[in-house]
């Protein structure tokens, strides 16, 4: 790409700013054409940026987003969430991913989402699929619960048949979720669809890992607040020739991802001379999958907005891409950290996990708070009314049920004006309207 800001910056940038006046939202002219400069002088060629101070690196697309502010606190919640490494055997390498990676232009993040890239080094796939699953039930065992923190959820493995479970239908080829003790017991109980109880191990389940993922909710360690924390692992299998395999089937880019020490380099660098040279096509158009998954009913814009985001940034529309940045930092969006902690705040309930009820009180205060602040009529009041009954149900015991509810009300409430204002000002701004009516045509 040419290094020198096009011509016609200054002349979009322009209209940009007018389309977002006329929407209320404010953009940093300066800040968005320094932005679009930077773009500009980016090449394929020179992707990967290392901050020397911090030790954080990634894609240099990536980094232009990234602040070290909190870089402590997200270091401090991944050593509650990352795999460690077994000298000679399990390498592994820590990223920041989705908002959390996007800190400089996301001011209210819904999670603290961690990608993880896991290699493992084996005679044969077998054998790395079942140090695979040592290693994870290990992280299971050593990380289900502690001060400030539960486990409540594990991705990992594919059902081997279709089986009903907790009254749902699970397909053949499904990921199978479990529990923290079911994990650590190492089987799960479930039924053929003809009644027969059947077992499925942990043992089983490992033949086949498909998307391994780990779910938290935890009490931030610096900011004393409840958040919910996850860690997708990217496996591969190392054979001793050499040639690495993705366990799953598909290596993924690195096109999300601060990673969040240099003593990672060496394996970052030695996955990502495996990934294809169209890695960013094949991206962009998983992407595109995803947005139109999500402009699709039921419709969640946010979501379809961060990954245009992405989309954008790759494909050279920098003009939107510019714009999107600036929706992210509205104080509207704050909503979208709220419907985010609600469910973090409905999964503590329901899972009886170990927070402290003071702390899940203080985070219900903080939520009316901020929907206070970012709200006014109808709205404020129907979701402040809906947070208080969360906080009642809290407050009583034997209540678990009453406050699940609540917060799923409230949950919908929000989503409804978070929708709104992401569906008001997408749609405004033609490109990406344009761009919307072709994902879903």
């Amino acid at each position: 790409m040419n290094q020198e800001e096009p011509p016609s910056t200054s002349a979009d940038l322009i209209r940009i700013v007018e389309s977002a006046r006329r929407l209320g939202v404010e953009i940093d002219e300066a800040e968005a054409l320094q932005w679009l400069a930077a773009m500009a002088s980016w090449r394929a060629g020179d992707t990967v940026a290392i901050d020397s101070r911090t030790g954080v690196f990634g894609h240099r697309v990536v980094m232009l987003d990234f602040s070290p502010e909190e870089l402590d606190r997200y270091r401090a919640i991944g050593r509650i969430v990352e795999i460690r490494d077994r000298p000679g055997i399990v390498e592994t390498a820590l990223a920041l991913s989705g908002s959390a990676a996007q800190s400089k232009i996301q001011t209210y993040p819904g999670d603290c989402d961690y990608f993880e890239r896991v290699n493992i080094k084996a005679e044969s796939r077998e054998q790395a699929c079942t140090i695979l699953a040592e290693v994870m039930r290990e992280k299971v065992a050593s990380s289900a619960g502690g001060p400030g923190y539960q486990l409540i959820e594990v991705k990992f493995g594919s059902y081997p048949y279709e089986v009903f479970r907790q009254g749902r239908r699970h397909r053949v080829g499904a990921f199978v979720s479990w529990s923290a003790p079911e994990a650590i017991a190492g089987r799960i109980q479930a039924t053929r669809p003809d009644g027969t109880p059947v077992t499925i191990t942990w043992a089983e389940a490992a033949a086949d890992p498909g998307w391994c993922k780990l779910d938290w909710v935890i009490v931030d360690p610096l900011r004393g607040q409840l958040a919910n924390a996850s860690n997708m692992l990217d496996v591969t299998w190392e054979a001793p020739d050499g040639r690495i395999t993705p366990l799953d089937g598909y290596l993924d880019p690195y096109f999300q991802e601060v990673y969040l020490e240099a003593d990672s380099i060496p394996l970052f660098s030695k996955i990502v001379r495996q990934i294809s040279a169209d890695a960013v096509d094949e991206y962009v158009a998983r992407l595109e999958g995803e947005v139109r998954r999500y402009l699709a009913p039921p419709r969640n814009y946010g979501k379809a907005a961060k990954r245009m985001y992405n989309i954008f940034r790759l494909n050279g529309q920098y003009q939107e891409a510019a714009y999107l940045r600036e929706l992210f930092d509205e104080p509207a969006t704050m909503l979208y950290q709220v419907w985010s902690l609600i469910r973090t705040l409905d999964d503590a309930v329901r899972t009886g996990a170990g927070i402290p009820a003071e702390s899940l009180l203080m985070e219900v205060d903080r939520l009316i708070v901020a929907v206070v602040e970012a709200l006014e009529g109808s709205a404020e009041a129907e979701i402040v009314r809906d947070l208080l009954r969360l906080r009642t149900g809290l407050t009583l015991q034997g209540s678990a049920g009453d406050a699940s509810a609540a917060a799923e009300v409230a949950r919908g409430r929000v989503l409804a004006v978070v929708n709104e204002f992401f569906r008001e000002r997408l749609a405004a701004l033609p490109p990406i309207k344009a761009y919307m009516d072709r994902v879903q045509a």
